[in-house]
């Protein structure tokens, strides 16, 4: 009955919704009909933006301004009404009375909803309550807002809805704009840095043959003109070299790269890279310009050189420090990769530490497991780990001393990698026997791996001077300077996964507007967390089993089943099956929990759903990376086939964490 009496409030406010969109429908056929069509307005000229009268009300006072923005608040009050309206800067209200603008456009302007987009001429002035206004002397409708906005007091909070809808995210939610007007600054302070040491911006290809540059897998697409097979690019740095050869000594780009692995957090499949490239320097040079890069970047755009990320104070006016990778891992694990003769005992090493490696891996390919697991998250101010393995290293030039290293760094704070800089191999015959030892490690199963670039050697066969590289992941970099929790914070239009049976029509029928997304928050609904599963055949469904023989109910009873919030959900790095999860358990301490489901969600997909977990498990070791309990699924056994579906079990979110299930 309960559950009746919600399908019906649910549908009676989907109802009101609709009833209420229709009538702005019908205010706009009206105007239409007489000669006042909103559409057929097409400039408007504003004088003033919202912030920069209320910063200037002692000259601006009594003086005629003309602003523009969307309505965000209306009261009427007879023959004299306030409203708020929204520009790119801020909000300022604005007077209007019915003797100063006319009885015709008063008539109009009770009629207009929040959410139209008004022009507004009037006067400066403060009112008796001490805000700073406009008296408003003409109302002009420039668009009308045929959708209902968010209801006023809970905004678009929905994660999913407001990276699906940014347009109404950016309307309704101050902070995100704020978020990315900071961005604009980001970008906009790299280019005068950069362009005040003498660097020169320039363009390369997106669409490439061999997709070279970086270890990760491209996305691979069809040029029909030509009938060829190209890629995405994954890295800039192939093609900013050639330029270096062609006597470019200072170049840089700012471009998007697309790399076809998970989502999470840190993580998109396209995102903005910059790389620089600099002749007759190395990577100590690489090294002072990060630190100079950064510092600028911090006072421009944040107005200090302290940053705050979470629970973490970074200081970026001290010097940088500077350690090697060998010596890393050595403060934070205790082992002294020096004193590792070879690959078989560095093997033997991380079985005696639960690292799991790869067949294929080396002594430096170890060394730099172990640096992931040990080192990373203590790395919280800035940092230049230098001098990694030549095995993980392909691009880079040797040590001279110690050609088992190379001179690269990795520039980390809040315990990422925030920048990946060498100095650049430019010995031709080197740089082939890198790229035949990488077909090598292709060819035993390193999807990652680079491919030989044979148009690239010719250009270091002309001649390549001695050289600097450097990228900086721009995403990350935002992230750090707004505070931002996810990559898709940072960006405008993240990747996102198609909605239900809407996937191949543009989302439009399968995401919710944004009524009805507000009817369903003011209804309790949780926000469209249950999806149609109409189509999938649940007929052979069965929960796994926890144990392989007969449980009897004491046994289960030992089993604490409770409810579990997803607050972080990442791709395990090295990893094709394992997520790991950060949960709410509802005990106050962050639960971590790995499960091998990749190849059924996507991390992004998880973040903010209540699933269920057993929490009693003793912990065990996955990938190096403990995990405290078991997350439930349902396994389907596909028809006709030995292949299974796996469901994670998802539970209505008004059950909070810690909840346990009998």
């Amino acid at each position: 009955m309960a559950e009746q009496n919600n399908q019906q409030k649910k549908s009676g406010q989907q109802q009101d919704a609709n009833q209420l969109i229709q009538v702005r429908y019908d205010k706009l056929h009206e105007l239409q009909a007489n000669g006042k069509n909103p559409f057929e307005i097409t400039k408007y000229d504003v004088t003033h933006h919202s912030t920069d009268i209320k910063d200037n009300f002692e000259s601006l006072e009594g003086q005629e301004v003309t602003v523009a923005g969307r309505m965000m608040f209306k009261r009427v009050m007879g023959k004299a009404s306030f409203c708020n309206v929204q520009d790119l800067k801020g909000r300022i209200q604005a007077y209007v009375a019915r003797d100063e603008i006319g009885e015709e456009s008063y008539a109009d302007f009770k009629k207009y909803d929040v959410g139209d987009i008004l022009g507004i001429k009037g006067k400066v002035f403060k009112t008796q309550t001490g805000e700073i206004s406009i008296h408003a002397q003409e109302v002009t409708l420039l668009s009308k807002s045929l959708q209902t906005l968010p209801e006023k007091y809970h905004g678009l909070t929905d994660t999913d809805a407001r990276y699906r809808q940014r347009y109404v995210d950016l309307i309704m939610n101050e902070d995100v704009k704020d978020t990315f007007v900071k961005r604009s600054k980001v970008i906009s302070s790299i280019r005068r840095y950069l362009d005040g040491q003498g660097f020169m911006e320039v363009e390369t290809p997106m669409l490439v043959s061999n997709a070279g540059g970086a270890s990760a897998r491209p996305f691979e697409t069809h040029f029909n003109a030509l009938n060829e097979d190209l890629k995405l690019r994954i890295s800039l740095e192939l093609y900013l070299k050639r330029l270096i050869v062609g006597g470019m000594e200072r170049v840089y780009e700012i471009g998007r790269v697309f790399r076809n692995e998970g989502l999470d957090t840190r993580h998109n499949p396209e995102f903005t890279l910059m790389e620089l490239y600099q002749a007759y320097t190395d990577y100590h040079g690489m090294m002072d310009l990060t630190e100079n890069l950064y510092r600028y970047i911090a006072k421009e755009v944040t107005g200090s050189e302290i940053l705050t990320y979470g629970e973490h104070t970074m200081d970026l006016s001290k010097p940088f420090e500077r350690i090697t990778m060998v010596d890393a891992v050595k403060k934070y694990a205790n082992i002294d990769f020096n004193e590792v003769p070879d690959t078989a005992a560095a093997k033997k090493l991380a079985e005696e530490h639960h690292i799991e490696y790869e067949e294929r891996h080396e002594k430096g390919d170890i060394l730099n497991l172990f640096f992931e697991e040990y080192v990373e998250e203590h790395l919280i101010q800035p940092t230049f780990v230098m001098d990694h393995p030549i095995e993980i290293s392909p691009l880079t030039k040797m040590k001279p001393e110690d050609p088992n290293y190379v001179e690269r760094f990795e520039f980390f704070m809040n315990g990422w990698e925030m920048a990946n800089a060498y100095s650049e191999l430019n010995d031709p015959e080197d740089q082939r026997r890198r790229f035949e030892a990488q077909e090598k490690a292709f060819a035993a199963g390193d999807e990652e791996a680079n491919h030989t670039d044979e148009d690239f050697l010719n250009a270091l066969a002309i001649g390549m001077p001695p050289t600097g590289g450097i990228g900086f992941g721009i995403d990350r970099m935002v992230m750090m300077m707004t505070n931002s929790p996810a990559i898709r914070d940072v960006l405008l239009f993240p990747t996102m996964k198609s909605q239900g049976a809407a996937k191949n029509e543009a989302n439009n029928a399968a995401q919710t507007s944004v009524a009805e997304a507000s009817a369903a928050a003011s209804a309790g609904d949780n926000n469209g967390f249950f999806t149609d599963n109409a189509k999938i055949d649940f007929s052979n469904v069965k929960v796994e089993p926890l144990f392989e023989e007969e449980v009897d109910f004491d046994t289960f009873g030992k089993s604490d089943f409770r409810a579990v919030k997803v607050k972080e959900c990442v791709a395990v790095p090295k990893s094709k099956k394992l997520l790991q999860f950060t949960l709410d358990d509802g005990t106050g301490t962050d639960r971590t929990i790995l499960s091998g489901i990749h190849a059924y969600y996507e991390p992004e997909e998880l973040v903010g759903k209540t699933l269920i977990a057993i929490t009693n498990l003793p912990p065990r070791k996955m990938m190096g990376i403990e995990s405290c309990g078991m997350l439930l699924s349902a396994v389907n056994n596909l028809k006709d086939s030995e292949d299974e579906e796996l469901h994670l079990l998802m539970v209505d979110n008004h059950i909070p964490a810690g909840a346990k299930l009998y």
